[in-house]
């Protein structure tokens, strides 16, 4: 298994072939469509993420130690943009969540090329991994 570091400088690579920024939202739309939908019984209020001014919905499943993530949205570049943060941060341990630096957004040109209200978007689906990362992390140490 890779570690977030690894997953994170793998989608820099990817998206340092691209020196256009319209090649890059490609990219992530395709990436968005590329990802499996959510099962519609986890597209619920309380999966919404808020301050995403388009709906999102992320799911956080804690299976033998390691949270597994699924989302979706209804905006394509939103839905590639999350898709790119699951691809990351699932399949790791709450601590590995928690003490990680998601270096990529900024490294990428992300926070610089999407609108504020996006870019808040992001910051609350960043705040919602971590806080489902706190949540399962005080279960384990029960």
């Amino acid at each position: 298994m890779k570690t977030i570091n690894e997953l994170q400088d793998e989608v820099i690579e990817e998206f340092s072939d691209f020196d256009d920024w319209m090649d890059k939202y490609q990219l992530l739309i395709d990436l968005g469509s590329e990802q499996a939908p959510i099962d519609p019984k986890y597209k619920t209020e309380q999966n919404l993420i808020d301050g995403c001014q388009s709906r999102v919905w992320l799911q956080a499943d804690f299976i033998d130690g390691k949270i597994v993530f699924q989302a979706e949205s209804d905006a394509l570049i939103v839905k590639g943009i999350i898709a790119l943060l699951i691809k990351i941060v699932s399949g790791h341990t709450p601590d590995e969540i928690l003490s990680s630096n998601l270096y990529f957004i900024e490294r990428i040109g992300l926070k610089e090329h999407l609108s504020p209200t996006r870019s808040n978007g992001l910051l609350a689906m960043v705040k919602q991994i971590r806080m489902y990362a706190l949540a399962f992390k005080a279960k384990q140490e029960q």
